[in-house]
């Protein structure tokens, strides 16, 4: 889902909340750089896992790759399921309703 907002709307606006000490804090930024961020913060942790999961009798890291592999899999479903803009031709312009 996240993927396919990111393609669809990547000017889209994100209301953030940031932690500053103990004052919270909302601000706006936009949807590239917020999932940018989101993205990054998967990969890396995934990755760490992958480092942890090496020593003996430890598992786990799976949620990390389900999370970018499912970013991916929007990325690729939005185009086959979003629909194309249809411009409405000059005929269609002026056409009554049909009932």
């Amino acid at each position: 889902m996240l993927g396919a907002y990111l393609l669809l709307f990547p000017r889209g606006r994100v209301l953030t909340f940031v932690p500053l000490f103990f004052l919270p804090w909302l601000m706006e930024i936009p949807a590239f750089v917020y999932l940018g961020l989101w993205f990054l913060s998967q990969l890396s942790s995934g990755l760490l896992a992958l480092g942890a999961a090496a020593g003996p009798g430890s598992f786990g890291g799976i949620a990390w790759w389900a999370h970018i592999g499912g970013f991916a899999f929007g990325l690729l479903l939005v185009r086959i399921f979003a629909r194309p803009q249809r411009r409405m031709s000059y005929s269609d312009a002026g056409a009554s309703p049909a009932w």
